[in-house]
């Protein structure tokens, strides 16, 4: 929840978040800029067109010359593309007709209505919506023998293929979108520096290839233990799901995630950690918390520049605590040894702050926030 009322500003409002989402990075930015963050783009993947896709048009082609027993649609987007690329083939109809003929798993409620859509039935569908459970029953009601059709998500979901196969069943799976790096891996550098370097406070996954991809490439510039150590600290991850979390799971963090896997409450949940991750202090008698590139002080939002809110955090580590000119100019980024770049530092902080009083200076040593009511 926010920390402010009604009339305080938004929840996410002087936090910024990275997306990594390509498909639908407009819809979440929407839902972040909405709560007041400041949005950062950096697709960690690209979409390869699933008309244009020979792995798909090659499964599609095995499906129906032998039609499956059962078949698990994981995705609404998924399915609704498979079918309209089938049908830009001439395929359409004799692909429903093959899948008209099995037992259909829907993993829940929005490929479960695609499937309807497409005049075809489910069988059964997981109230969880997890992959984890259809898993479950198909092993619960044996599928040895059996044919079996996975749609899969970009990537196989871990050990779900494997797992059916182990226990006899013959599987083909269904590429229905493939994910490859995004063309222009910039945006995903800068990405994986400003998070190193703490310069956003979230980042948000929407799928676990985009997890995977990000993960790759920092390991490609040298900088995934840096980019790791970030999400374990200061920057929150936040994943849509648990199959989404997994390869950050794997990988040693644990994002949190919405209990209904959709954007939505994934914003929701951005929305209730931020704000509590972020200090709260007294300073001379007024109520101060550290945004990520803002302060709010008395419930009013104020804008601090990257240099002095750097020295803002190291004299929040120890408020009333006097910080010598030395231990500040080594948090301002890119000062040098010019002391002077501290003082510069403290007079745009204290414009910023916009109260006076707040930071004050000990003459000959350094500077210090004003701790407690009226110190």
């Amino acid at each position: 929840m926010s920390d402010a009322g009604a009339d305080g500003p938004s929840p996410l409002a002087g936090f910024t978040v990275g997306v990594t989402a390509e498909r639908r990075a407009g819809e979440l930015g929407a839902l972040l800029g909405r709560r007041g963050a400041e949005v950062v783009y950096a697709p960690a993947l690209r979409v390869v067109p699933l008309a244009g896709d020979g792995e798909l048009r090659a499964a599609t082609g095995r499906l129906v010359a032998r039609p499956p027993e059962v078949v698990v649609a994981s995705t609404a987007v998924g399915f609704r593309g498979w079918v309209e690329a089938a049908e830009g083939w001439g395929a359409g109809p004799a692909l429903l007709a093959a899948l008209g003929g099995a037992r259909l798993l829907t993993r829940g409620p929005k490929v479960t209505g695609a499937v309807r859509a497409a005049g075809l039935r489910e069988e059964w569908s997981p109230r969880s919506e997890a992959m984890g459970e259809v898993l479950e029953r198909l092993l619960a009601e044996g599928v040895e023998g059996l044919r079996v059709a996975v749609q899969l998500h970009g990537e196989p979901v871990p050990g779900f293929a494997e797992a059916l196969r182990a226990a006899g069943a013959e599987v083909v799976g269904v590429p229905v979108y493939r994910w490859l790096p995004p063309a222009d891996p910039a945006p995903l550098d800068r990405l994986v520096e400003a998070t190193v370097r703490r310069g956003v406070d979230a980042l948000a996954f929407t799928s676990a290839p985009a997890v995977t991809s990000l993960l790759r490439r920092a390991e490609a510039l040298g900088r995934r233990k840096a980019l790791v150590d970030a999400l374990r600290g200061e920057v929150l991850p936040v994943c849509v799901g648990p199959v989404t979390a997994l390869p950050l799971q794997e990988a040693g963090v644990e994002p949190v995630r919405p209990e209904r896997f959709r954007l939505g409450p994934m914003v929701q949940r951005l929305c209730e950690e931020l704000p509590g991750r972020a200090p709260l202090l007294t300073v001379a008698g007024h109520r101060v918390r550290l945004r990520g590139h803002a302060v709010l002080v008395d419930d009013e939002l104020r804008p601090v520049p990257p240099a002095p809110m750097a020295l803002l955090r190291t004299l929040a580590r120890s408020p009333g605590r006097v910080v010598g000119r030395d231990e500040l100019l080594g948090a301002l980024p890119g000062a040098g040894h010019d002391e002077h770049a501290v003082e510069g530092a403290v007079a745009r902080l204290r414009a910023a702050l916009g109260v006076p009083g707040l930071v004050l200076t000990a003459a000959g040593r350094g500077y210090r926030l004003a701790d407690g009511p009226g110190a």
